[in-house]
C-alpha cells in the first residue's frame, strides 16, 4: 500500500524519507513540486496527484508537507487520515512537531514510522500503544542511550495489544484523577460586499485529556445533539448507543486523543461572530485611494473576541499605503502587496478601525476588482453552533473524578469580499 513518506519543509527541501517496502527515488516529488508552483498557497496543492507509475497524497501541517507514494489504488481518505495520524503521534511524542524537531529526535521518528506501519499497511496508530512500544524520547534517556548504545524500544509487548480494548493500556494508577473536554469550532465563511453570508459552515472537534485510574466507563450527553452531522468517531465510542439515544459511551485511551469531529453545514445554524465595514475605492483619474475598515463583534452571546488579525491581497497598481490604526499595529509590503493588521482584543465601546490612502501607480488603469479581506480571531467559552455538554457520567469505578469542558471557537478561512 504505502510505499514510501516523504517530509517536505516550505522551502522544498526534502529533509526525511521513510521506504517500507522498495525504494521510491526522491525524482517523484518533482511532479509534487510542479504541483506546489501552480498552487498560490500551501494550502491549495491538490491532495492526491497521479503520476505515471505512482501517486503522491499528501497533507500540509506545521509548515511541513508530508507526502505518501502509493503505486496501487486505494481509497485517498485512509491514506490521508493515516498521515494526519503520524503528525499526530509526533506532536504527541515531542510536544510540537516541526522540522528542527523531527531532525533532533531522527531515531525516535524512524522507529515509530516502522510500528505505524508493517509492510505498507497501518498496524499500531494508537499513541497508547506506541508508546508503550516505543519510549517518548526525555534528556535522561538520551543521555543513557548515547552512553550505553541502547534504543527507545520497549521490552515486552504492549498490554493493550492483547485486550478488547487496544488503545488503553492495563493497569493504570493515577494520584489524581481527572476528565477534560475541548470543544473546539473551526467557522470558515465567505461573507459578500452587502454583508450577507454566501457560505458558512462550522468544523468541529471534540479533544480529550483523561487520566483516570482502571478501566473507566464514561458516558457523555448532550444539550443538543441533532446540531451535529457527518460525525467522526474515535473506535473507542459506541456506535449503536449513539444512533439509538445520541449518547457518547465510551471506554477513554489513556491521556490525549480526539473524541470526535464533526460538521455543521446548515446556513440558518452558522452564526457569524463578526462583521467588517469597508470602504475601499480607487479612481480612475487619481493616484491615490480611500481605504477604510472597521471591525466589530456579533453574535458572540456577551464573549470577547480576541487574537484579531486582518490580512487583504492588495491589488499590484498600489505602491504604498499611508493607514492610521485606532488600536494594534500594522504593516504593508510593498513587493508582496499584502496588507496585515493585527488588532487583539475587540472592544465594543469603542470598535477598532483602520484608515487612510493608498499610494496607486500614476497612468494605471483602475483595478478590475476590490481586494478581499481575511480575518483570524479567536473567542473563548463560546461555541458557535450552540454545541453544550449537558453531562458527564462515570462508571465502573468507585473514585469521584475531577471534570472539565472548555469551549472556543476560531476562523479558520474566513473571507470579506469588498
Amino acid at each position: 500500500m504505502i510505499h514510501s513518506l516523504f517530509l517536505i519543509n516550505s522551502s522544498g527541501d526534502i529533509f526525511l524519507e521513510k521506504h517500507w517496502k522498495s525504494v521510491v527515488s526522491r525524482s517523484v516529488c518533482d511532479y509534487f513540486f510542479e504541483a506546489q508552483e501552480r498552487a498560490t498557497e500551501a494550502e491549495n496543492v491538490p491532495p492526491v496527484i497521479p503520476t505515471p507509475h505512482h501517486y503522491l497524497l499528501s497533507v500540509y501541517r506545521h509548515k511541513i508537507f508530508f507526502v505518501a507514494v502509493i503505486q496501487t489504488e486505494v481509497p485517498p481518505l485512509f491514506v490521508i487520515e493515516f498521515l494526519h495520524r503520524v503528525v499526530d503521534t509526533f506532536q504527541d511524542y515531542f510536544g510540537v512537531c516541526s522540522e528542527p524537531v523531527i531532525k533532533d529526535n531522527v531515531v525516535v521518528v524512524y522507529e515509530v514510522l516502522e510500528e505505524m506501519l508493517d509492510n505498507g499497511f497501518p498496524l499500531a496508530t494508537e499513541s497508547n500503544i506506541l508508546k508503550e512500544l516505543i519510549k517518548p524520547p526525555t534528556i535522561l534517556r538520551t543521555v543513557v542511550n548515547t552512553i550505553t548504545g541502547s534504543t527507545n524500544v520497549g521490552d515486552q509487548l504492549p498490554t493493550g495489544q492483547l485486550s478488547v480494548v487496544p488503545w488503553r493500556r492495563t493497569g493504570v494508577k493515577y494520584t489524581n484523577n481527572e476528565a477534560y473536554f475541548d470543544v473546539i469550532e473551526e467557522i470558515d465563511a465567505i461573507i459578500d460586499k452587502s454583508g450577507s453570508t454566501i457560505t458558512a459552515e462550522i468544523q468541529g472537534v471534540i479533544d480529550a485529556c483523561v487520566k483516570l485510574t482502571g478501566m473507566p466507563d464514561l458516558t457523555l450527553s448532550f444539550m443538543n445533539p441533532r446540531l451535529l452531522d457527518d460525525v467522526s468517531f474515535h473506535p473507542c465510542v459506541r456506535f449503536k448507543r449513539w444512533e439509538s439515544e445520541r449518547i457518547l459511551s465510551f471506554i477513554p485511551p489513556d491521556g490525549n486523543f480526539r473524541l470526535l469531529s464533526y460538521h455543521v453545514s446548515a446556513q440558518n445554524l452558522v452564526a457569524i461572530p463578526v462583521y467588517v465595514k469597508h470602504n475601499i475605492s480607487f479612481r480612475d483619474s487619481s493616484s491615490l485611494g480611500r481605504f477604510e475598515i472597521t471591525v466589530g463583534p456579533k453574535q458572540t452571546m456577551g464573549k470577547a473576541i480576541e487574537g484579531v488579525i486582518v490580512t487583504s491581497q492588495m491589488p499590484k497598481g498600489v505602491l504604498n499605503m499611508s493607514l492610521t490604526p485606532s488600536q494594534g499595529t500594522h504593516t504593508f509590503d510593498p513587493v508582496t502587496k499584502m496588507l496585515s493588521w493585527d488588532v487583539g482584543k475587540i472592544n465594543p465601546q469603542k470598535l477598532p478601525s483602520l484608515k487612510g490612502t493608498m499610494s496607486l501607480q500614476a497612468g494605471a488603469s483602475k483595478p478590475d476588482e476590490n481586494p478581499t479581506i481575511n480575518l483570524q480571531f479567536k473567542i473563548q467559552q463560546l461555541a458557535i453552533s450552540g454545541l453544550k455538554v449537558n453531562r458527564l457520567d462515570m462508571y465502573g469505578e468507585k473514585y469521584k473524578p475531577f471534570k472539565g469542558i472548555k469551549y472556543m471557537t476560531k476562523a479558520g478561512k474566513f473571507q470579506v469580499r469588498t
